[in-house]
């Protein structure tokens, strides 16, 4: 199960004992911000785009949207999501469970801005009914692959 395989990748880190489990979805971030009690701006949701054949994850805050115009400036391309079906073979984890974690080989990972506000953000942890506590740089320590951060969400400055 996908969830054993991120707690096993995060106590690596120190960090399995953070991993959150729910009796019912959190795949939203509406979900996911009532699951925990929390403000949706801290859930930190990673999407997963196809940047020139590749597959690229990109953790952005749940008020963030993208900006498709930043997007292109960094990519050199449209902001083409992968489509759900193809997210285990690609990513490595299904629609919902998308995360930093446990993915596979080659999968580059950004961070974006619009997470540095935060001290905590709750990305996935694998499944549709799961999430993990961690501080931005825990997270920024945790991601596997992680390619550096940037600057394409839209809608969450103040």
């Amino acid at each position: 199960m996908a969830i054993e395989q991120v707690k096993e990748y995060l106590a690596g880190f120190g960090l399995a004992d953070r991993v959150i489990e729910f009796t019912q979805s959190s795949a939203t971030v509406a979900e996911a911000a009532a699951d925990l009690g929390c403000e949706p701006a801290r859930i930190a949701k990673t999407m997963a785009f196809d940047v020139a054949g590749q597959p690229v994850l990109i953790v952005i805050a749940g008020d963030g949207k993208v900006d498709n115009p930043k997007f292109k400036a960094k990519f050199h391309c449209k902001a083409s999501m992968i489509r759900p079906e193809n997210l285990v073979e690609q990513v490595g984890h299904p629609m919902g469970g998308v995360c930093p974690f446990d993915i596979r080989p080659g999968v580059q990972v950004y961070l974006d801005e619009s997470l540095r506000r935060f001290d905590v953000v709750f990305p996935a942890a694998g499944t549709a009914a799961s999430a993990v506590r961690l501080t931005v740089p825990e997270l920024e320590r945790a991601v596997q692959n992680f390619a550096g951060w940037v600057d394409i969400a839209k809608g969450w400055q103040a």
